[in-house]
């Protein structure tokens, strides 16, 4: 299945890392992390499928993707 849900990935100075949240499942601020953006980016993508699996097992629904607005943003 493809679902296409959220990741903010950014680089965190303190940890060394690039840390992952996933907006859609937000009960916890970072869900992953990974020493290289593509490893994070994997990560994420790892937990995602964990966590549909976990609540389709659950029995609980899937919460929606969010959706960003379709004109580009202004940068000022």
């Amino acid at each position: 299945m493809n679902y296409q849900y959220s990741m903010v990935i950014q680089w965190s100075e303190e940890d060394r890392l690039f840390l992952v949240h996933l907006p859609e499942f937000p009960w916890q601020e970072f869900h992953t992390h990974g020493r290289t953006y593509e490893e994070a980016a994997k990560n994420g993508q790892e937990v995602i499928e964990t966590f549909i699996e976990m609540l389709i097992e659950e029995n609980k629904p899937l919460p929606e993707p969010r959706m960003f607005p379709q004109k580009p943003l202004q940068v000022i």
